[in-house]
């Protein structure tokens, strides 16, 4: 498996590795029931917060018992093929993503890529053959000190024994965050954020990739960075997330 990266925080890579040997040789407090055990997130409590349930395979977004793809997709499809998210955005994953995103909290890693390891596996029959994550721009990851969807990325491609790249894939673009914006303005502010390598263009032709992400919202991002990497010679994108965010008026 090639892994193509060139790491701009060796600290943070370090920490992660710190507490995944740790983990194997101490007990650890479950994030969540804060019960002890040998997971950062206990088998009691994926149980209770991670069970399956039925989602659009466009998309991702829990639908009823029998629904392949929800009427959003039916009526206006993506640009990408697929979606794969492992929970809702809810808790306790709402927490947890935000610890592991915002507040260094490495030692989430392990639990969050596995959670979704196990839902591409149940989900994904055909598997890329490059998984990329969403980038960071340049200010916001020296800010933050590492881009928490590389960490899925690079461990995710361990697990699936697939390639992984965190530099084919440009953000050319500051953007303000997502979330501070209603969901009808997202799309716009995606627009012109992202680019391909343009000397590694001709690495894409013909080939399915993976796009890795923390959570996916309304998929504007998605959208953006599949229709980019689909103009740049993709065959196929894939969109797998730890989470998707429910539609407004959704439980």
């Amino acid at each position: 498996m090639a892994e193509k990266y060139i790491d701009a925080v060796p600290f943070a890579r370090s920490l992660a590795a710190a507490h995944s040997g740790a983990r194997l040789r101490w007990p650890s407090l479950c994030a969540v029931c804060h019960g002890w055990g040998h997971q950062r997130v206990c088998g009691e409590c994926l149980l209770r917060f991670a069970r399956a349930v039925p989602r659009c395979a466009r998309c991702a977004i829990a639908v009823p018992a029998g629904v392949a793809v929800c009427g959003a997709c039916v009526s206006a499809p993506p640009p990408f093929a697929s979606s794969v998210a492992a929970v809702d955005y809810a808790y306790p994953w709402d927490g947890l993503i935000t610890r592991f995103k915002f507040h260094g909290a490495l030692d989430l890693t392990a639990a969050l890529t596995n959670c979704l390891a196990d839902s591409v596996a149940r989900s994904v029959a055909t598997p890329p053959s490059l998984l990329l994550p969403v980038p960071l721009s340049g200010a916001r990851l020296r800010e933050r000190g590492y881009n928490q969807a590389w960490e899925l990325t690079r461990r995710l491609g361990r697990l699936r024994r697939c390639a992984v790249d965190a530099q084919l894939l440009l953000r050319v673009r500051d953007t303000p965050h997502q979330l501070a914006l209603p969901p009808e303005q997202r799309a716009g502010n995606m627009h012109a954020a992202f680019a391909v390598e343009p000397r590694r263009r001709a690495e894409l032709q013909g080939r399915t990739v993976g796009l890795v992400d923390d959570v996916m919202t309304t998929g504007a991002t998605a959208a953006e960075i599949a229709r980019v990497l689909l103009q740049a010679g993709a065959a196929e994108v894939q969109v797998w997330a730890v989470a998707r965010t429910p539609r407004p008026g959704e439980p």
